[in-house]
């Protein structure tokens, strides 16, 4: 069953409010059992891995019927359902909208004291004000979505440029790449030994460790996406580095590499070759800052609950 968006528990946690004291631990447990939520599911966890999406989502469904005055703190970690809260549970006997909570006197100042002024300090200065929160997503889950949407433009946009330069250029990021990986040493020593081999389709030659007592050869490949390297062409990869007396191997693509291709290197040989796909490099150039930069920082901070000895 898929996970419950927060407006839809808030039903359900006023409803167990109402017959139980409820911990925010008690109720997400309540939930998964409500909504029957496989192990999996009930495990899967936010974009940034803070916290599962059930837990996140009944702790601000909570958040929402506390402000709305339903359900009260009663003890440490304990809440209970308000005689409004009873209320409102018998008269919403199907489902309660994040509508019902807005239309309950006392709303607004309960949630927006200050961003209404500063909402109020934006419009006369003619600016847009912010925006409301969705009614079914919590906002790491906004935050979540917006920071995906921005990172597939990114990858987009950096996969155009890797298979747009020169084969020069090409050489210069795949040599970024060997380095941030850990090869090479330096970038200076790297670029030594990168493109001046060219036997048997070797692309470059690298050293594994800053002696040179171990060497890695290097093919790399700046194919468009729809294209797959074959398993013939890692085979062929293999041998030129068997023909060098090299038993280490880096095969680096904008593309991707065909299944056969990652089974035959997973088969136990004595010679051991890493496949780098399209997708990979993008992760390591965003990762080490390869071709990208970081233009804003932003800090989400949430309560230290073992400052206050809270299990919530």
């Amino acid at each position: 069953m898929p996970i419950p968006t927060y407006d839809q528990l808030l039903r359900p946690l006023l409803e167990n409010a109402a017959n139980a004291d409820i911990t925010r631990r008690s109720a997400t447990d309540a939930m998964i059992r409500e909504f029957k939520l496989s192990p999996e599911e009930a495990e899967r966890r936010l974009p940034s891995g803070g916290a599962t999406y059930i837990r996140n989502r009944v702790g601000w469904a909570m958040s929402f019927l506390t402000k709305a005055g339903l359900i009260a703190t009663v003890a440490p970690k304990t809440y209970r359902a308000t005689e409004a809260g009873k209320e409102f549970l018998n008269s919403h006997p199907r489902t309660i909208l994040v509508s019902d909570l807005e239309a309950i006197p006392g709303w607004e100042e309960a949630w927006n004291t200050k961003a209404k002024k500063r909402e109020a300090a934006a419009a006369s200065a003619g600016q847009q004000p912010a925006k409301a929160l969705s009614p079914t997503e919590t906002p790491h889950e906004q935050i979540g979505r917006e920071v995906k949407a921005l990172d597939a433009d990114l990858r987009d946009r950096l996969l155009s440029k890797i298979i747009g330069p020169s084969p020069e250029f090409f050489e210069q990021i795949v040599l970024d790449v060997l380095v941030a990986m850990g090869y090479g040493g330096s970038r200076e020593d790297a670029a030594h030994h990168l493109g001046r081999s060219g036997d048997e389709g070797i692309d470059g030659r690298i050293n594994q460790d800053a002696l040179g007592l171990d060497q890695i050869l290097v093919q790399a490949k700046r194919y468009s996406p729809d294209h797959v390297v074959t398993r013939q062409q890692i085979q062929a990869f293999i041998g030129s580095l068997a023909g060098q007396g090299v038993t280490k191997g880096v095969f680096i693509t904008t593309s991707a590499f065909a299944g056969s291709a990652h089974e035959f290197v997973q088969r136990g040989s004595p010679t051991k070759v890493i496949l780098v796909d399209g997708e990979q490099l993008i992760d390591i150039m965003i990762r080490k800052n390869i071709g990208v930069r970081v233009v804003e920082t932003h800090e989400i901070k949430e309560l230290d609950q073992n400052y206050f000895d809270e299990d919530e």
